[in-house]
Order: C-alpha cells, then sequence, then structure tokens
C-alpha cells in the first residue's frame, strides 16, 4: 500500500509544480486515481464499515478494536494526509475541491477521535459485532453459501473482539454501559435466530453447518460474558457523559462540516423557537372557535398552544396499527410528488418497512436502513420501534406524539421525500467520495427541510391543523439543537430539560424522556437537523432570488441531491 501511495504522490507532485493550465487536468486525473486508491485503502483498515455500505470483499474479517489497530488507523490517516498535501488544491476542479476537504475531514477525524475525544475507552455502546452479521445474514448481495463462508470466517473474531473491548474500558459512562448491556443482549437475536435460520435454509454441507453453529455459540459467551463484564465493572465515579465545550466545539466541526459554529447555530435555533411560537399561536387563535368554542383562547401563548395540540394529540391510530399506518402511506406519498412535479421517484428501488431489530433498539423509534453505494440494488429498510409490551399510559403517550398529523410528517422525514429519497440519490452521486463520507447535516437537514416543503406545496391541503403540528415538529429539531448544546455545554439537568421539551416544545412525557436519553448517549448529532435545515432553505432562497422567475423547484431538488451527502456549504458552492 505505502508504495502505491508513493506512485501516486509522485504523480501529483509532478503535476503541482506545472502552472500552465492543460495541467489542471494531469492533478484531476491523478486526483481522481489518487481517490481510488484511497478509498480501496480504507476498506483495508476499516472492513466493518466497508461490510456496512455494500463492499463486501471483506466481509470474512472483523477488526479487533485494540492498540494496534488505533495505531494502524492513525498511521494512515497521516500518510493519506501526507499524500493530499501533494496536490495544488487550486488546480481542482469543484467536484474534486469537495471530495478533496471530505477525505482531509475524515482523516483528521480520525486521529482526534483516537488521541484526543478516546470514546473507545468510556462508551462500551461502541463495541457490538451483531448489525455487522445481520447485514451478511440478511441481505441478498450474493449466494446465501457465499455469505455463510464469510460469516464463518468473521465468527472466528469475535472472542477476541470483544475481549480487546473490555481491556479499553476505563472509566465509562453509566448511560454507555447500559446501552451496551441493552444492545448487545439484544442482538443476541441475530445468533439465536437469522443465522439459525439462514443454515436452516442453507444448502451446504452439514459439517459446515456444525462447524459454524459450534462458532456462533462461542460468539454469543463472547457477548454474553462482555455483558456480564459492564454489569460487574466497578465504577463508583462513572465519567460524566457531557463532553464540555471544547470537546463539542469541535465534534461539532469534524462533524457538521458547517459555516456555524456550535454556539452560533445555538443561538440562532433560540431566535428560531420564539418565531415558530409566534406563528403557532396565530395558529391556535384561527383555530380556536372550531375546538373551543364555548371558551376564551388563553391570552398565555404557550398555555393556549398546547391546549390546542393536546386536542388535536387524541386523533391516533391505535398500538396495533402503527406500523400499518405508515405502510398505508407510502404511495400516497409517492403519488403526491408526481402530481406536484417536485422530484424523480425510482420506482426500482424498494423500500421495505419493517419492525425494528433488536440491535437498533433503544436511541430512536424510526429510522432508515439504506444499502450502500456499493449495493445499489440491495431493500432500503424503514424501521419503525414496537410498540409490543408497552404499557398503556406510556403507549397512549407515545401514539399522542405520533398523532395522525406528525405520523404523516415522520414519514416524510424517514422516507419519502425525506431519508430514502436522498439516500437513494446518493447512491447515483458520480462522486464515490460523496456516498462514502456522507455529512449528516445534509442528510438530516435534507430530511427536516423536505417537511416544510412538501406542506408549502400544498401536502395537507393548507389544514391549519397540519401546519400547526409542522410547527411543533420543527420545534423538534430546533429545540434539538437548544438541548444538546445546552446539556453537553451548559450542564443543563434532566429537570430542565423535560420541562423545555414539554412546555415549549409541546412534547409528550415520554418523548421528551426519550430525548434527554439519547441527548446522554450522543454528542452533537442532535444538531444535524436543524443546522442542515437552515443552510438548505438558505441555499433555496439565494438561488431563487438569483434565478427569480427561471428557478425550478423540481430542478433544483435534483441537483442539490445530485452532488451525494456532501456538506450543505460545499453543495452550496457548487450550485451558484
Amino acid at each position: 500500500m505505502k508504495k502505491l501511495l508513493i506512485v501516486i504522490a509522485a504523480m501529483s507532485l509532478i503535476a503541482c509544480k506545472q502552472t500552465k493550465p492543460s495541467t489542471a487536468i494531469v492533478q484531476n486525473q491523478n486526483f481522481d486515481a489518487y481517490k481510488e486508491n484511497f478509498i480501496n485503502s480504507l476498506w483495508t483498515i476499516y472492513p466493518n464499515w466497508a461490510s456496512s455500505i455494500g463492499f463486501h470483499k471483506n466481509d470474512s474479517l472483523l477488526t479487533i478494536p485494540d492498540d494496534t489497530q488505533r495505531k494502524n488507523e492513525i498511521a494512515f490517516a497521516e500518510s493519506q494526509l501526507d499524500s493530499l498535501g501533494l496536490f495544488n488544491i487550486d488546480s481542482l476542479n469543484n467536484q474534486n475541491k469537495t471530495d478533496f476537504y471530505l477525505i482531509e475531514n475524515q482523516l483528521k477525524s480520525s486521529i482526534w477521535s483516537i488521541q484526543k475525544f478516546k470514546s473507545y475507552q468510556w462508551n462500551p455502546a461502541q463495541y457490538n459485532v451483531s448489525e455487522g452479521f445481520a447485514e451478511i445474514i440478511n441481505n441478498n448481495y450474493a449466494p446465501l453459501s457465499q455469505r455463510l463462508a464469510a460469516v464463518k470466517e468473521r465468527l472466528t473474531f469475535v472472542p477476541a473482539y470483544y475481549e480487546a473491548a473490555k481491556k479499553n474500558i476505563q472509566n465509562p459512562t453509566a448511560e454507555h454501559t447500559a446501552l451496551a448491556i441493552d444492545q448487545n443482549t439484544g442482538g443476541l437475536s441475530v445468533f439465536e435466530v437469522d443465522l439459525v435460520q439462514a443454515l436452516t435454509k442453507s444448502s451446504i454441507s452439514a459439517q459446515e453447518k456444525e462447524k459454524i453453529s459450534s462458532l456462533s455459540k462461542d460468539a454469543i459467551s463472547a457477548i454474553q460474558s462482555y455483558c456480564t463484564f459492564l454489569k460487574e465493572l466497578k465504577n463508583e465515579q462513572p465519567k460524566s457523559f457531557r463532553i464540555g465545550k471544547e470537546l463539542y466545539e469541535e465534534k461539532f466541526a469534524f462533524d457538521i462540516q458547517s459555516n456555524y459554529t456550535a454556539q452560533g447555530i445555538y443561538e440562532k435555533a433560540i431566535i428560531h423557537k420564539k418565531d415558530l411560537h409566534q406563528k403557532m399561536f396565530a395558529i391556535t387563535k384561527q383555530l380556536w372557535p372550531k375546538y373551543f368554542a364555548t371558551e376564551n383562547c388563553p391570552s398565555d401563548s404557550l398555555i393556549a398552544i398546547k391546549k390546542m395540540i393536546d386536542r388535536l394529540s387524541v386523533e391516533h391510530v391505535k398500538p396495533s396499527e402503527f406500523q400499518a399506518a405508515i405502510d398505508k402511506q407510502i404511495p400516497l406519498l409517492v403519488e403526491f410528488i408526481k402530481n406536484k412535479n417536485l422530484i424523480y421517484i425510482d420506482p426500482s428501488k424498494p423500500l421495505v418497512v419493517r419492525k425494528e431489530p433488536a440491535y437498533m433498539a433503544g436511541v430512536a423509534g424510526a429510522s432508515i436502513s439504506s444499502p450502500g453505494p456499493y449495493d445499489k440494488n440491495g431493500n432500503t429498510y424503514y424501521n419503525v420501534g414496537s410498540l409490543a409490551g408497552w404499557d398503556e399510559a406510556t403507549a397512549e403517550s407515545y401514539l399522542r406524539e405520533y398523532n395522525q398529523y406528525i405520523l404523516q410528517i415522520l414519514n416524510i422525514h424517514e422516507a419519502i421525500p425525506g431519508h430514502y429519497t436522498q439516500l437513494v440519490y446518493a447512491n447515483q452521486s458520480p462522486s464515490l467520495i460523496k456516498s462514502i463520507l456522507g455529512n449528516g447535516a445534509m442528510i438530516e437537514g435534507w430530511a427536516v427541510y423536505t417537511e416544510k416543503m412538501m406542506l408549502e406545496n400544498g401536502y395537507g391541503n393548507n389544514d391549519p391543523a397540519m401546519w400547526l403540528m409542522y410547527y411543533k415538529w420543527n420545534l423538534r429539531s430546533t429545540c434539538n439543537t437548544i438541548i444538546d448544546y445546552s446539556i453537553q455545554v451548559n450542564n443543563m439537568q434532566k429537570e430542565a430539560v423535560i420541562d423545555l421539551l414539554t412546555k415549549q416544545a409541546f412534547q409528550q412525557q415520554a418523548e421528551a424522556e426519550g430525548k434527554w436519553k439519547r441527548a446522554t448517549l450522543t454528542q452533537v448529532q442532535l444538531c444535524s437537523y436543524f443546522t442542515g435545515f437552515t443552510e438548505i432553505v438558505d441555499l433555496r432562497e439565494a438561488m431563487q432570488n438569483k434565478e427569480k422567475e427561471q428557478f425550478d423547484l423540481k430542478k433544483f431538488h435534483e441537483t442539490f441531491l445530485s452532488f451525494g451527502s456532501a456538506p450543505v456549504k460545499y453543495i452550496a458552492a457548487l450550485m451558484k
């Protein structure tokens, strides 16, 4: 690999020393060659990541998260940064400039994560093999016998993987410890159910089945041992889950890649929350006579809004019908988009609504799992949290949060034209780098943007109740930023968080409790929604002002998505 990098670097250096316009072609050709070799080298270092995005040549490998692996990752990043430094960024075309910055950010982020953030020491939940195995077992990218052969080899690494994880753990947070136990325990079903079913279906020899079953039992024992280790760990003063301002700003810069700082987007979210409250109060006063004809509308806007939302929130599906209601709406969203000519929806890319797998439980109630750029024909899964086993009060609280209005907006966000649509386009991007190194703020920002865009174009027939609930939902994204920054930087306590979410964001108690839990388990990610949304809205307004009557919304959407999951600031530079 080093010899290959040297060759590429030498080619780049020669080109960099030239100043004639024609050398730009050479620079870009060399950079294209560099990118191809960078990606191939990346998958050698990160085979688990490779499998998750559809590159299955290294499925049989499972990296052991020990000191040797971390040293290899740092050496790889430093070597690649040296190679990047040999290119003249000004000679690259816009697509390659963007890719350059994405690669550079990924490499610097990797070094920072290991050397400074060090979550491998305090976050036991980052050790979990179940999802990787589930992707190989359940995705039909190759014959079952071939996939089981990879599973067989991969299983041999599991005991060493968890032994390394145990050695890494130093003063973990209580919150991440609990999550690790829950998710690893839940992930046992991949081996106890999914793998067993796959072996039953397979035509491989009985001897091979027996060998895989034996290795699977060893893996199960390793997972159980890890969970026992965490349960019995003596940690009287666990590390705080709050990372503080310095680490937060640094993580925000790496993860979000925005022109905003973390504090800047936090302050913008505070202003946006106030604007949403004003709009919601105006709609509440408009709707009041319809729902509360015998009562005067309270002068306190927050009290009035909450009362109206509480009234509308009782309109929801039954617990047993939650997933079915999602299934039913998907074709309606497709039809609306076609009629309004908002964006092309590829009918050949399947979307499968399914119960959330156990190994994903504990963080979010709805999510999208999409095939990677190497597995473009695979299914995209809409993971829906199950309400089975919930007590009546908790289920009612959850369903009021995801009432008939919000559930529709949720499906816009997660499915069409939100995450599902964006990720289909991302896999078709001419830049593999932009697909691989996808920016979370762009991805989440697009999903949040589509909520507003759909209503602007008449979804919901401009029903004031739908708009009120949309603003409530947008408050959710806005307050995600507010509470995440406040918790991680300003030491905001749970009581204050719950108070803000229930009284100012009008969330149900169960939703607020879930958001507090999520904010203790992640950092910065909750800012991605509002940050990306804000930047996309700003870009659209800039393009509208520039193109005026020539502005085409469908063209804007398809052009925006054509650049893959790059940070909005880079897409904006390419589109302007």
